[in-house]
């Protein structure tokens, strides 16, 4: 039975993405986008040319919203910001999805599973807690993707692999596995999850889980030289840093000031974030991108 899906936040990386991936199921999903009037015109063609049906609608009036999402089976939200989006915005959107008596919504989460830490511990992470309280008092079915960091942040925006020293940089524990999984799988297991009328209240993804020293190994395995590694300290310490560096560069506008990456890393690195299993067998089509396939081209482009 062909249903129809709906993505918010579409023009955003992520967003463009899960659209690319849901527009591959064919003709059994119909897409549709929502996207603002003032919205980037090259992206809304560059989604339109994809087979995405375009509704421009005021993101503020939750009777637009309804309006569009009138007959759609799950409405997706990619949408991205602080405060004034995941919690204002969102709202809204959640709105008009219960007015136009859609089933199924899958929020803004993609990240870690933030359900297992406490208020103050991560600023962006506490806003989508927030967000939750709101919509778990709706009869709507909800799905949140839990996928742990971007693997695509390791080829140098995340800063556990430092290239130029070879060295590996970690706090605490050296065995300690993180999750990590690229924005494309994320992309295409939304898109799954979207299609799946009997999704769980969370699902938990990782395209792959690797360790400071399983690091240590893969870097030293695909350059041929020999990696080390940089121990500045443990846990309490990068607690202590979070604290001094927001302190000095407050930032409060901006979405990933310093301060804000280390928070996620102190989540990253704590028991509570680790995978004891996943979800990933849920569709069982889909191929996992693991660590080493997102360095090893990173390392011949970039000639390291």
């Amino acid at each position: 039975m062909k249903q129809t899906i709906i993505v918010a936040g579409a023009t955003g990386n992520l967003g463009t993405r899960i659209v690319k991936a849901l527009v591959k199921k064919g003709s059994d999903v119909e897409v549709k986008v929502l996207v603002r009037p003032n919205s980037n015109a090259a992206r809304i063609n560059e989604l339109q040319a994809m087979g995405a049906k375009i509704s421009v609608v005021n993101m503020a009036s939750v009777d637009e919203i309804k309006n569009a999402c009138l007959g759609a089976d799950c409405v997706v939200s990619a949408l991205s910001g602080l405060e004034p989006v995941i919690i204002d915005a969102q709202k809204i959107l959640f709105d008009g999805v219960v007015a136009a008596g859609v089933p199924r919504f899958i929020p803004s989460d993609y990240s870690l599973d933030f359900t297992k830490f406490n208020d103050g511990e991560n600023r962006n992470l506490d806003l989508r807690r927030r967000f939750h309280t709101y919509i778990d008092k709706s009869k709507v079915q909800i799905t949140s993707i839990f996928n742990g960091a971007f693997a695509d942040m390791l080829t140098g925006q995340m800063p556990v692999v430092m290239y130029k020293q070879k060295r590996i940089l970690y706090w605490g524990n050296i065995n300690h596995r993180m999750c990590f999984t690229t924005m494309d799988n994320t992309a295409e297991y939304t898109a799954n999850a979207a299609l799946d009328t009997k999704a769980p209240r969370y699902l938990r993804i990782a395209g792959d889980l690797k360790s400071p020293a399983e690091m240590q190994t893969l870097m030293t395995d695909l350059t041929g030289k020999p990696y080390g590694f940089i121990h500045p300290g443990g846990p309490a310490l990068l607690s202590f840093i979070i604290k001094v560096a927001r302190f000095i560069a407050p930032a409060k506008n901006e979405l990933y000031p310093a301060w804000q990456g280390m928070q996620y890393m102190r989540n990253m690195i704590d028991e509570r974030a680790i995978l004891t299993t996943t979800d990933n067998d849920r569709y069982p089509d889909m191929h996992w991108t693991t660590a080493r396939d997102v360095i090893a081209p990173f390392l011949a482009t970039a000639g390291l």
